[in-house]
């Protein structure tokens, strides 16, 4: 499983197409080749109410979150992170080339014995007829 979640300021809206963002995290997550491409979801969640830094209206924000399930190498999971980075930065770049703009991503590893899913989605992907 690899779930990126992205946090948002409000009026990033009028400054990047968010679906874009979605989709170029998407494609990454996809070209790393590291994640199941069942376990894969990118969602997007605007902050309603945020304030930025020192509290200007212009501050904007994107926070990205990639949960993944255990048993991925370090190396592995930064060569990840570097590519949707990179990513996010392309779709980001008007943003981030203003002063006013603050752009993250964390990787957090999820515990196998802490996680509990039913995706019938991993079967039909897979040619399976039925959940495992």
């Amino acid at each position: 499983m690899a779930h990126l979640a992205i946090e948002y300021s409000p009026g990033l809206e009028s400054q990047a197409d968010m679906a874009a963002v979605a989709r170029a995290g998407h494609q990454a997550m996809l070209a790393a080749g590291l994640f199941p491409v069942a376990g894969i979801r990118v969602r997007l969640h605007r902050a309603d109410h945020a304030i930025v830094a020192d509290g200007l209206p212009e501050n904007h924000f994107l926070a990205a979150t990639l949960s993944a399930g255990a048993g991925r190498t370090t190396e592995a999971l930064k060569d990840a992170g570097d590519l949707i980075f990179s990513a996010l930065q392309g779709a980001l770049s008007g943003p981030l080339s203003q002063p006013h703009f603050a752009l993250s991503l964390e990787i957090r590893i999820i515990d196998p014995a802490l996680s509990w899913k039913d995706t019938p989605i991993h079967a039909r992907l897979s040619g399976r007829t039925t959940k495992d």
